[in-house]
């Protein structure tokens, strides 16, 4: 239904083979990398140590989440706001907000950790 909806938005082909290589047919060079780079979006692994423009998606006492791959949301903690004290998460977020964040960590449970601090 994904791969369905990028070939119907961009009007490329996109064919997946059994061994999982993505084949992108396109009359325009244009829709063809867009296409690629929906598909790379979405197939995208969480790097430690990337920093990933994201969106705010939900406000909590302790932090807030944002979402850096379409799927993958990370936690902002409150102490990785800002290299100042914040008392409110909403004194310095809101829920939309478009963020550079570094990814701090991803645990075993696949949690991913999230800082604001020090990126640009």
């Amino acid at each position: 239904s994904v791969i369905r909806q990028i070939t119907e938005e961009t009007g490329a082909t996109i064919d997946i083979e059994n061994d999982g290589t993505v084949k992108i047919a396109s009359v325009d060079g244009a829709s063809g990398r867009d296409a690629l780079r929906r598909i790379e979006m979405i197939t995208a692994d969480v790097e430690v140590g990337h920093v990933y423009e994201g969106k705010v998606v939900r406000l909590m006492d302790f932090g807030a989440f944002v979402a850096i791959l379409p799927g993958r949301d990370g936690l902002v903690h409150i102490s990785q706001i800002s290299d100042e004290r914040v008392e409110r998460v909403s004194d310095k977020l809101k829920e939309g907000d478009v963020v550079k964040v570094k990814v701090l960590e991803v645990d075993r449970q696949g949690r991913v950790r999230l800082s604001m601090r020090g990126v640009e």
